[in-house]
């Protein structure tokens, strides 16, 4: 009984945290990193999210009063808060506290060897530099083997989008595509290549228009056979490299 009593109030002082301290705090404890492109899922409650829009909605209008804009009288900002709140939890940035998409596999009963390439994939995302888009397209070849898992054409878009609605660089993003392919198809080969904008340049910064970056990883098959990369890139859009 005195134990219990002398512990109560550590607990209570934990519930009455916010939700990122508390968040933080588990996600310390398991040894889990919480990189602004990695999720976390795994480590969230019941609740957990609406306690974190609103969160973001308290200290989102106290970054726009320090920018000096008038939260109560504007009629365009009053509730601009609560709208990024939405967005960053719900929309951009869904991919960091939502698990994995449901994606229905099948054996590859054929035994399918053959160069298989999908997109492009329209993908958005966001530096996680200075949080502006990044718009692009993504490409994606396979080479099965005879044990790989084979999904439909819906579900490549679906997993990338989730790996991109997070904040990004698009070094580590094309990897992280490559790693969650990878690990759910099991192929022979696995190569990426990803096309983008980024408004952080185009916005911001130079402001430059024209520039785009491309990066692409090659796994297995595809980076020992030079004919089959080569294969793969000459089957892509002319302007995709």
């Amino acid at each position: 009984m005195l134990q219990t009593m002398r512990e109560a109030p550590c607990l209570r002082q934990f519930g009455s945290m916010p939700a990122s301290e508390r968040i933080r705090e588990r996600l310390k404890a398991s040894g889990a990193r919480f990189h602004a492109n990695d999720n976390i899922a795994d480590h969230l409650e019941l609740g957990d999210i609406e306690e974190i829009e609103r969160e973001v909605e308290a200290r989102a209008r106290e970054m726009l009063r320090a920018l000096v804009i008038d939260v109560d009288s504007d009629h365009n900002s009053r509730d601009t808060a609560k709208r990024l709140a939405k967005m960053f939890v719900r929309e951009l940035f869904c991919g960091r506290y939502e698990h994995a998409p449901a994606v229905t596999e099948f054996p590859n009963v054929e035994r399918l060897n053959e160069l298989m390439i999908v997109g492009p994939l329209s993908v958005r995302s966001a530096c996680s530099h200075h949080l502006c888009p990044i718009i692009g397209r993504i490409w994606i070849g396979v080479i099965p083997s005879a044990g790989s898992n084979l999904i439909g054409l819906s579900k490549y878009a679906r997993l990338v989008n989730w790996i991109m609605s997070r904040p990004q660089i698009q070094e580590e993003a094309v990897s992280q595509v490559a790693n969650l392919l990878e690990q759910r198809l099991e192929p022979d080969g696995i190569a990426v290549v990803l096309e983008a904008d980024h408004y952080c340049m185009r916005w911001r910064g130079v402001k430059d228009d024209q520039s785009r970056m491309v990066n692409s990883v090659m796994r297995g098959r595809f980076l020992t056979d030079s004919s089959l990369r080569g294969e793969f890139l000459s089957l892509l859009p002319r302007n995709a490299t």
